[in-house]
């Protein structure tokens, strides 16, 4: 009996490390579609760091204001994991390169994003976030600039990747396991 008890006490506490560590310090995120080819694919299982840019506390949806523990720069080329704005369709988790930073001036030509540093278009704490797939919508691009606030963490590799079609015995993709990114 005491044995039982043992193994089950040990299996709670691993349980709830297991939860603090996805709740602040790392967490995993699938990407559904073709929007990061060929850096990501779709099936791909990312790892996202939630202290790379210091912890996010409170928000519009918390009981404390926003707020940042340990508060880092988002850096031009990080790919950033981050919420869609509340007044888009749907509240998704996606996946972008940051492209413009808070005081760049952003003009969109078609497909071609133009990110001179002259006027402060980008007002502080707002970021241009944008898919390396030209014809993917789901990006600064449609969204608009991302707020600072909504921002989760740094992609940092891909744990592995199981394609989202296949049934769970098949579909694994050896070639994708643990790549840094």
């Amino acid at each position: 009996m005491k044995k039982t008890l043992r193994f089950l006490l040990a299996l709670m506490v691993a349980f709830a490390v297991m939860l603090m560590v996805r709740a602040v310090g790392l967490t995993i995120y699938t990407i559904d579609g073709p929007g990061l080819e060929p850096v990501f694919e779709a099936g791909d299982r990312v790892l996202v760091n939630r202290w790379s840019y210091g912890l996010r506390i409170g928000g519009s949806s918390g009981i404390f204001d926003y707020g940042r523990i340990g508060r880092q720069p988002v850096r031009r080329g990080d790919l950033v994991a981050f919420e869609t704005p509340a007044d888009s369709t749907g509240n998704h988790i996606l996946l972008c390169r940051c492209v413009g930073l808070p005081g760049d001036s952003i003009t969109v030509d078609g497909h071609t994003v133009i990110v001179p540093s002259i006027a402060n278009c980008a007002s502080a704490d707002y970021y241009w976030m944008e898919s390396v797939n030209p014809d993917n919508a789901a990006d600064s691009r449609s969204l608009g600039f991302i707020a600072e606030e909504l921002i989760i963490g740094r992609a940092v590799a891909v744990v592995y990747n199981h394609h989202p079609e296949h049934p769970l015995w098949n579909g694994w993709r050896s070639d994708r396991f643990l790549l840094p990114k």
